[in-house]
């Protein structure tokens, strides 16, 4: 009896690398691991299409036999996954991932080897494991989302990344400069679990990754990994605190940083006379009509992972 193959849907971003000249081998040995195991596979250039929903359409339309729905791969760093990911939610389909960003923070945090040989590996023959994804208003995060002065580090990052290429250095780089240059800082009324709270602010973060959040050494990573709504709130935005904050980011102890509030909940609800707000969502700049909802959907995508990894 002849078995019938399974679709793999490869979706990619040229700009991580994905398919570059010095990735050949990798690509060609990944894709015979994989039709060794006997999938179909077909690949999905980020931008090919005249929107990203053209492009999920046709990807979708590979993966409608509910016997063999196959896996749906996200080739790239943070806003790949995210892209790839806020359709998957409440699917069958498993998203696999073939981590090729500078953190790679949610492959990190299931286990999922970085190197894509190994990676591929575990997208042929892993468990599904379903983890919870966090969202903001109508976008979603996997690793964190944040205003104030971290969407403005955003920006100057990439910056750097364009100029200098991409190291993690520059996350502490564009940090420092922002300092220097700008101190913004918002006025606002953050609900958390229906109480309100007043607060001026240059800069509120939520976290939905435990390991991002434990490497910061903030003890909110197991309300995240529990699927709450996992925050933090700098009260102060005077130069002199700020530098401070900035040095324990840097090594990696901001819960002792003055004036930094972390805090969990079910719902938070950011509240604001401004007609938008810009919010920096996994490493990606939006725009927002206030007021800003943020929680937890539990248990609401499935990721193909290694067999006994952790879960988020």
């Amino acid at each position: 009896m002849i078995k019938q193959a399974k679709p793999l849907s490869i979706i990619y971003n040229k700009k991580s690398g994905f398919h570059a000249a010095n990735k050949d081998e990798v690509y060609e040995e990944l894709v015979r691991i994989l039709s060794d195991h006997d999938f179909e596979i077909q690949s999905f250039e980020l931008g090919q299409e005249a929107s990203f929903d053209t492009l999920m359409s046709k990807v979708f339309a590979r993966h409608q036999d509910p016997d063999n729905l196959g896996v749906v791969v996200a080739a790239g760093g943070d806003g790949t996954l995210n892209a790839v990911a806020h359709r998957l939610m409440h699917t069958d389909i498993p998203m696999g991932i073939l981590p090729l960003g500078t953190f790679n923070y949610v492959a990190r945090v299931l286990n999922i080897p970085l190197d894509l040989i190994q990676a591929a590996q575990v997208i042929a023959t892993g468990n599904n494991r379903q983890v919870h994804v966090a969202q903001i208003n109508q976008h979603i995060y996997l690793n964190n989302a944040s205003l104030g002065l971290y969407p403005l580090f955003i920006q100057k990052r990439e910056f750097y990344n364009q100029k200098f290429g991409r190291f993690p250095l520059h996350a502490y780089t564009s940090g420092l400069d922002v300092l220097i240059r700008d101190r913004k800082e918002l006025k606002l009324e953050i609900e958390v679990d229906h109480h309100i709270y007043p607060v001026k602010t240059p800069l509120i973060f939520f976290g939905n990754n435990q390991l991002q959040l434990a490497d910061l050494n903030l003890q909110i990573a197991k309300d995240a990994e529990a699927g709450k709504v996992a925050g933090v709130v700098v009260a102060k935005s005077d130069k002199k605190t700020l530098f401070k904050i900035l040095w324990q980011l840097i090594r990696g102890n901001i819960d002792n940083a003055p004036d930094v509030y972390s805090f969990a909940a079910d719902e938070v609800t950011i509240h604001t006379q401004r007609k938008k707000m810009t919010v920096a969502v996994d490493g990606e700049i939006v725009e927002m009509k206030p007021p800003l909802k943020i929680r937890v959907q539990k248990q609401a995508l499935k990721i193909r992972v290694p067999h006994d990894t952790a879960s988020i």
